[in-house]
């Protein structure tokens, strides 16, 4: 976190809008024009759109909205950690997990190594977006965590839905998307050993204000901001709802499994109804999605009837068809 502080400052000062200069800016933190410069070329390349002009100083693109570890930690205490820049917060709990109390949360600004599932890079430009790890112990078992990244979808969409954001839908097994593009990813990873308890981190990256020049990204993505009358997000109060939301659908999902979750999960499945191909290495299967079973299968209808699938991949290309 040290040989971040000065580029912190920096992004906490040009977070307050407006116009500043290098001299400005190296008269607060203690440090010369050219060590200015040279952090400004850093915080860009955490993706952030910073410009210079000749006579007035240092801007951002756009605004930005810091997140604030005393504003979390009022609500959640020490359970919450805000580490700006990491290189994974699922990796963070992880290492972690033998001595983390269920509900730990780990947020950042900044993944350097974030990643999604199959081990894809997960792109995480500073302040854009929401990257979130959540650790939690399940007394059941790793078996019983079947099915848990569909819950954890079910209840992050209805959260939004509580806060006036309609139209997010769900991919299976574990995306939410908006208009057909990627809006979020979920990540569960776990350790432990058979007949103990499961270590599980359920990680969560959510586009909120990506920018338009984001690079790495091979797929159509969407951002929170695109909702219908989003309004100005408040990040700290967004995290704050999801942490809660996931807190809750954890305890329930300990309580209940699967159950009721089926109806909750069609209702939002952006597929449902849709020529689709699920990819399973080298196999392509094409059919009508028909949802999701009790056992969190996606339901396929092909010419040999509906057909239940839990590995594999919904491919973004739809078939011809649609």
């Amino acid at each position: 976190m040290k040989e971040h502080s000065i580029k912190l400052a920096i992004l906490r000062a040009l977070a307050q809008g407006g116009f500043h200069s290098g001299e400005e800016l190296g008269t607060m933190l203690g440090v010369s024009r050219a060590a200015i410069s040279k952090h400004i070329k850093g915080i860009q390349a955490w993706g952030v759109d910073v410009y210079r002009v000749q006579g007035k100083g240092y801007q951002l693109a756009e605004p930005m909205q810091l997140l604030d570890e005393q504003t979390l930690q009022a609500q959640f205490g020490d359970l919450v950690e805000l580490i700006p820049v990491i290189d994974s917060t699922n990796q963070y709990l992880l290492d972690r997990a033998d001595s983390l109390q269920s509900g730990a949360v780990c947020l950042a600004e900044y993944q350097a190594k974030g990643r999604g599932r199959r081990g894809r890079e997960w792109v995480s430009p500073f302040g854009a977006n929401l990257y979130m790890s959540m650790y939690w112990r399940l007394d059941a078992g790793m078996a019983a965590a079947m099915g848990l990244s569909l819950v954890v979808g079910v209840a992050i969409v209805e959260a939004l839905e509580e806060l006036g954001l309609e139209g997010v839908k769900l991919k299976w097994p574990n995306d939410l998307y908006y208009q057909d593009k990627k809006l979020a990813g979920i990540l569960v990873e776990m350790s432990g050993q058979a007949g103990a308890a499961a270590n599980l981190v359920i990680g969560m990256g959510m586009n909120l204000t990506m920018p338009e020049k984001t690079e790495g990204i091979t797929q159509p993505w969407a951002s929170l901001k695109d909702v219908a009358n989003t309004g100005t997000l408040d990040r700290n109060e967004l995290a704050i709802t999801l942490i809660n939301t996931l807190h809750q659908a954890l305890t329930d999902y300990e309580l209940k499994g699967m159950q009721g979750f089926v109806t909750r999960w069609n209702r939002l499945d952006n597929f449902l109804d849709r020529p689709i191909k699920l990819i399973m290495g080298p196999r392509e299967i094409t059919g009508i999605c028909r949802g999701i079973n009790e056992q969190g299968a996606v339901l396929l209808e092909t010419d040999n009837g509906v057909e239940s699938f839990i590995g594999g991949e919904i491919s973004l290309r739809l078939s011809k068809c649609e």
